[in-house]
């Protein structure tokens, strides 16, 4: 049953959370992050600081967050970094990608991947900061030579050099980060083809190496591509755990009439062997994509590795049911259920997007029957546009990022909605299913990564892109953070306040 009911979240000013009365913020177009009454943030890191005296720097365009706790005060964080931006880096425009010279590129390829970053507070109660020149500080980025876990080459090597296009992730319970390969041909294109950054104008990349899920160990920074969960243009990575006691990765393709896929591996403590499924909502079914299992596949496919490196095309031939951008992908921990973040599918009249519930068979994570359901609907009704990534708390409320385009901020469908924004929902009371309001982005920025730490008392969050669609030789559209006429710069806050946690 969809919660998207009673009178509008936009109209609903107050709700209490945890004995506190928080007002929710109006929607607005100002250059500056904005928080409800009773949040506070303060800034952990912006891109390019330097992060250790080896000369790695915090790179561009910060996405996904992941909080690797050490103790109540020492942790962590790894942090995407989704692509570059001519503009900030060498102001240029994306114009000619042939003209680009090989020194921008360069410079393009340090700025994507992620960053490994120690962070520490004083105590309970005191801001956290970054351990400059810490150890365990490093990037890993479009230059690093990271390894397949797979036993057969990949479009000729074993090996691919680099990772980019980090949007989304998630984390395992034997410590490692996964990290989301996502709009890879804008980088690297197929053979043949013209990729937004001219990088195969001076580089010789096969695509087939990138769009793979990458797994970190935040300790050492070894890194693996894991070939058994498909290539597509991965969103996030969210596990869970089936009865069986096998591991289980839920994972969207980030495109319009693109699927949701799942992958349940052999062990219980690896994700370098297992199966891949796609989701047929219609009949509620996982299927699997196996070749000799499946005619068309078989039809189409000389081996099983051909069908990881074409899962897309695999999936929908397999018969998967195509969704409106399937983005992130948490689990209720109260119900247990899938949430999926379906940012919106605007040829098809849905411009807000929904959020879509899966309830596995039996509460079973590695169930191959489901029933499924549009949860909360975006609109004007449930306060919601764009649902992208998505963070459940220690209460089970659900934090919701929203994901409207930069250069359609304010226009047209999304007149009433303002800059992007983060949503509280409650999702038990008189208000489930409302979307509150808690959060406004800086202008033609998108807040993203949603992180909290384990007392869930500090909400990591990105701030990715403001002023994105500024425009070379002309005035930028945004100066956030340090405002003034400072160019503006991506970035991680640390929230807190008086009832977060």
């Amino acid at each position: 049953m969809s919660l998207a009911r009673g009178a509008s979240a936009q109209k609903t000013q107050e709700i209490l959370i945890r004995g506190h009365r928080v007002k929710a913020l109006e929607p607005s177009q100002l250059d500056a992050l904005e928080l409800a009454k009773g949040l506070r943030s303060h800034l952990l890191i912006e891109w390019d600081t330097p992060i250790n005296s080896r000369g790695d720097r915090f790179g561009f365009n910060n996405d996904y967050i992941a909080w690797v706790e050490r103790g109540p005060h020492d942790a962590i964080l790894w942090v995407n970094h989704e692509y570059p931006d001519p503009l900030s880096l060498h102001g240029s425009d994306y114009d000619h990608p042939e003209l680009r010279t090989r020194a921008q590129i360069e410079i393009e390829r340090k700025a994507v991947g992620g960053t490994l970053l120690r962070i520490r507070r004083a105590a309970s109660g005191k801001p956290w900061n970054f351990v400059y020149d810490d150890p365990l500080n490093r990037r890993i980025d479009a230059t690093t030579p990271i390894p397949f876990a797979w036993p057969e080459k990949i479009a000729g090597a074993h090996t691919a050099t680099g990772t980019l296009g980090n949007c989304a992730g998630g984390k395992t319970p034997w410590g490692t980060v996964l990290s989301c390969e996502e709009n890879y041909p804008d980088v690297i294109p197929d053979k043949g083809k013209k990729s937004l950054y001219g990088w195969e104008h001076h580089l010789d990349l096969p695509s087939e190496h990138y769009g793979w899920v990458v797994e970190i160990n935040p300790l050492t920074g070894a890194a693996k591509k894991l070939v058994a969960l498909g290539r597509f243009f991965h969103e996030g990575a969210t596990y869970a755990r089936a009865k069986n006691g096998r591991a289980v990765i839920y994972m969207g393709d980030d495109r319009t009439d693109q699927c949701v896929y799942k992958f349940i591996s052999d062990r219980s403590d690896s994700l370098e062997r297992g199966t891949l499924y796609v989701a047929n909502l219609s009949s509620g079914r996982w299927i699997p994509l196996k070749r000799e299992t499946h005619p068309e596949l078989k039809k189409r496919f000389a081996t099983e590795t051909d069908v990881l490196i074409h899962a897309r095309e695999a999936g929908l031939l397999a018969g998967g049911t195509t969704l409106d951008r399937p983005e992130d992908i948490e689990i209720d921990p109260v119900t247990g259920a899938v949430i999926i973040a379906c940012t919106n599918n605007k040829d098809q009249g849905r411009p807000h997007g929904s959020l879509l519930r899966i309830d596995e068979a039996k509460g079973d994570a590695g169930a191959l029957e489901f029933t499924s359901s549009v949860w909360i609907a975006g609109g004007l009704e449930s306060g919601l546009t764009c649902p992208d990534n998505l963070a459940f708390d220690r209460h089970g409320a659900l934090w919701v990022t929203s994901d409207i385009p930069g250069s359609a901020s304010g226009k047209a469908a999304y007149t009433a909605f303002g800059n992007n924004s983060m949503f509280y929902v409650p999702l038990k009371g008189a208000d489930a299913g409302k979307a509150f309001r808690v959060a406004n982005a800086p202008i033609e920025a998108e807040l993203t990564g949603p992180c909290f730490s384990p007392d869930g008392k500090t909400l990591a969050l990105s701030v990715q892109h403001p002023g994105e669609e500024s425009d070379v030789g002309k005035e930028l559209h945004s100066h956030w953070p340090r405002g003034g006429q400072e160019m503006p710069r991506p970035s991680v806050v640390m929230i807190e306040g008086e009832w977060l946690g």
